[in-house]
């Protein structure tokens, strides 16, 4: 037993005046190991405790988050503090690094600070419907640096958090899920209008994803050039994972079937040709003109 502590004690190297032992330098890698394990624990049952009182997503990150820079802080002091080294020892050398680093790193600190803003004040929330710069989806993580969206059409996003402040963006789902869409459809000319009207609305009110309060509209829009134009708005709620292509293909799908079976016809762009008479015959008569010359 005195030969294994005398191993533990033996001296390896200085520093600072500070003496490391062969003890010290096992010790502390062990520690790390089991500290960064129970952060980990407790960071799990910290989530799973909220998800189960029915925690919001970006309240649970928050707290997941401020966990681990706190936890791991204590973890980084309670190893220095166990090797006597102290604190004050790196205060020229972390002023140094944090001004050699600001200088470098500004795109990366400006997204870290705007991450933390964006989950504290929440003006974007895990699970809303954002739209940037022509771009639709949906958001699934707010990270340190950047988030993460899923495009309606299924790609991936990542998108820089002060972007996301700096710049203009729309949330669809801010304050509720509620969000107006639109079919439009001409008619050909001599089809009857409150029949159209009827059918339009009908195939509308079929659809389970079409909100019943507020109730759909149906506008006779326009006397178009080659069509009678019929607008109908209705309000769906996009929080439920209903996709608003999807909600409008089903529509127009319905109005085609029972404008089948109504004899309604879909119009399509025409144009009716006119041929004047009287320059019909000029020409007949230059023609016979020209036969007798010759």
């Amino acid at each position: 037993m005195n030969e294994l502590l005398n191993i533990l004690n033996t001296p390896v190297f200085i520093i600072l005046e500070q003496v490391f032992t062969v003890g010290m330098l096992i010790a502390v890698p062990v520690t790390l190991l089991v500290g960064i394990m129970l952060i980990k624990w407790f960071a799990r049952l910290i989530v799973s405790k909220l998800i189960k009182r029915g925690a919001n997503a970006d309240v649970v990150q928050l707290i997941k988050r401020i966990f681990y820079i706190v936890a791991i802080l204590v973890l980084a002091v309670t190893t220095l503090d166990f090797l006597n080294v102290p604190i004050t020892a790196f205060a020229f050398l972390s002023g140094a690094v944090a001004i050699g680093f600001g200088f470098g790193a500004q795109n990366i600190i400006n997204n870290f600070i705007s991450g933390w803003i964006l989950m504290w004040e929440r003006p974007i929330k895990i699970g809303d419907f954002l739209e940037v710069e022509n771009a639709k989806g949906k958001v699934e993580a707010i990270n340190t640096r950047s988030t993460r969206i899923r495009r309606i059409d299924g790609v991936h996003m990542l998108i820089p958090n002060s972007k996301l402040l700096e710049n203009t963006v729309v949330n669809w789902t801010l304050m509720d899920g509620l969000t107006r869409t639109m079919v439009k459809v001409g008619v050909a000319y001599g089809s009857p209008c409150k029949k159209v009207h009827d059918l339009i609305l009908k195939s509308v009110n079929e659809q389970e994803a079409v909100l019943k309060d507020p109730a759909a509209l149906v506008l006779f829009e326009d006397f178009g050039d080659s069509a009678l134009i019929f607008e109908a708005y209705f309000w769906i709620d996009i929080s439920r994972d209903k996709d608003l292509r999807v909600v409008r293909s089903n529509v127009r799908f319905r109005i085609d079937e029972l404008f089948e079976q109504h004899n309604i016809v879909i119009a399509f762009p025409q144009r009716d040709i006119h041929v004047d008479g009287k320059l019909q015959l000029i020409s007949d008569a230059s023609s016979v003109s020209n036969t007798q010359q010759n």
